[in-house]
């Protein structure tokens, strides 16, 4: 091949793997195995920050007589995706049963929009769940759910006692004015250091 040849191959060629590497310079990589978060992503980006990375669980989740399951072993995963302008989380459990989330901050509302999947459950259409960070440093998530007595509510998510070493999650069935409360899922994490 002529060295013409060869120079007008090479620059077009880093010239692509230059634009490629900046466009995918947040994603997991070695150094950094669950991505990072943008720095051009709206500031919200980072309220899931001592959430990424790997959490060893326990998930309980309640019966119908209202009796709670045992406790289930569960490895919680957070990273940042899109190039660090998005989080997504994905659960692995000792039942066999594994679930997701893809999280999204719209600057125009100052929302989080969180769409949830799950596998052996498959869902036709995601759910979604709107919320944000609260002045007292929890992320409230909310879905509109109606209790099987026929009362409007909400299905409300809720991360709560956040720090380095794990975090605590909950997800209840609230009334519209959030006086009542019930429970019906929890989940203890602590993080894999």
């Amino acid at each position: 091949m002529s060295k013409s040849i060869k120079v007008w191959i090479t620059i077009p060629l880093m010239f692509f793997c230059m634009v490629m590497s900046s466009q995918t310079s947040f994603e997991a990589n070695d150094a950094y195995p669950f991505g990072r978060a943008n720095p051009d992503a709206p500031e919200q980006i980072k309220d899931f920050e001592k959430l990424i990375g790997l959490c060893d669980c326990l998930s309980e989740s309640r019966n119908q007589d209202k009796s709670w399951n045992e406790p289930v072993k569960m490895t919680w995963k957070f990273k940042y995706i899109m190039n660090g302008m998005g989080v997504q989380d994905e659960t692995f459990k000792d039942d066999k049963s594994y679930s997701g989330s893809i999280r999204q901050f719209d600057s125009e509302t100052e929302k989080w929009y969180v769409h949830y999947y799950s596998h052996p459950k498959i869902s036709k259409q995601l759910s979604v769940w709107v919320g944000g960070k609260t002045e007292n440093g929890d992320i409230v998530l909310y879905r509109d759910s109606t209790a099987p007595n026929g009362t409007e509510g909400f299905y409300r998510l809720t991360f709560y006692e956040i720090s380095d070493s794990g975090f605590n999650w909950v997800g209840e069935w609230t009334d519209k004015s959030e006086s009542v409360v019930y429970p019906t899922w929890k989940i203890a994490c602590k993080k894999r250091l």
